[in-house]
């Protein structure tokens, strides 16, 4: 069962995701050795694979780095859940098939160390501590695909480019104004 590791804090940058003096590779496990190390400096050593960040709004703000992404990822977490995510943040997350979910009051919902139930397809994420259930914005079933593939550019390996242009017109008719 993920634990929750709980950030409640708005605003949380890419550079405290990944400090910019770490940003000497682009291999994941070499930056997970650094995630969240200058707001929480044991953060690695507690997470295990399939974890859940639950963080304040605005989570990702900051410069365009992939990096951030990669470097929470690839030290374990699965899904990172906050009110709403900096745009460049959430975008990077699609293109590199990983959840960034959005959920009003997820910070209060949650202790560090919560165990969690996550259900992509019915939207929802239970506190197993509490019992307490809170629905999330739905994933639109392109970015789940997305990530399903492994990221945007093994996706487009796996596609024809007509496919490509309709879903991505389908995708962009139906893609929310959730994003800060």
């Amino acid at each position: 069962m993920p634990k929750v590791h709980v950030f409640d804090r708005a605003h949380i940058n890419t550079d405290e995701i990944i400090p910019a003096r770490h940003l000497t590779s682009d291999v994941e496990s070499e930056l997970a050795k650094f995630a969240m190390e200058d707001y929480d400096k044991d953060f690695v050593k507690r997470v295990q694979k399939g974890d859940i960040i639950v963080a304040g709004p605005d989570f990702g703000c900051g410069s365009s780095r992939e990096h951030a992404v990669w470097a929470i990822r690839g030290a374990g977490i699965a899904a990172v859940i906050a009110p709403n995510f900096a745009r460049i943040y959430y975008r990077n997350s699609i293109n590199n098939g990983f959840l960034a979910l959005e959920c009003e009051g997820i910070v209060e919902a949650f202790q560090d160390g919560d165990e969690a139930d996550l259900d992509l397809k019915a939207g929802v994420i239970t506190n197993k501590r509490t019992g307490q259930v809170v629905t999330f914005v739905p994933v639109a079933q392109f970015a789940l695909d997305v990530q399903a593939a492994g990221g945007w550019l093994e996706y487009m390996k796996s596609h024809t480019q007509a496919e490509l242009e309709a879903e991505t017109l389908d995708a962009v008719s139906t893609e929310g104004g959730h994003h800060a």
